[in-house]
């Protein structure tokens, strides 16, 4: 398989994992519980368990964790499509030599050489 082949293959995959986080973060951000309406049922805990407010506030933090997380991954998958768009994909930012083909196999967003 030719390098144009693999980085083709490596484009794909990206561009899958792309299109299932930004579904995910319309998820997030069409889910108002997320940012806004938990936060008020958080603060009347006159009518709930402690328990369950602990819950409440434990899923929201692991939600906001996920939505964070997925954006960020959003942006490392963006800036590597740019690279690949300039040229410059598979070349390390920090020593300017060639990543190993391995490593981005294993992670195609790799800015750096180990």
């Amino acid at each position: 398989m030719s390098e144009q082949q693999l980085w083709s293959l490596l484009r794909a995959e990206m561009l899958e994992e792309r299109e299932q986080l930004v579904d995910q973060i319309e998820e997030f951000e069409d889910s108002p519980a997320l940012f806004e309406e938990s936060v008020g049922e958080l603060n009347s805990v006159d009518d709930q368990h402690p328990g369950d407010s602990a819950t409440e506030l434990y899923e929201r933090q692991k939600d906001t964790t996920f939505y964070y997380r997925a954006k960020e991954q959003l942006k490392e998958i963006d800036h590597a499509l740019e690279k690949m768009e300039e040229g410059t994909y598979g070349i390390c930012e920090k020593t300017g030599e060639a990543i190993p083909f391995e490593r981005l196999q294993a992670m195609p967003t790799a800015r750096y050489k180990i």
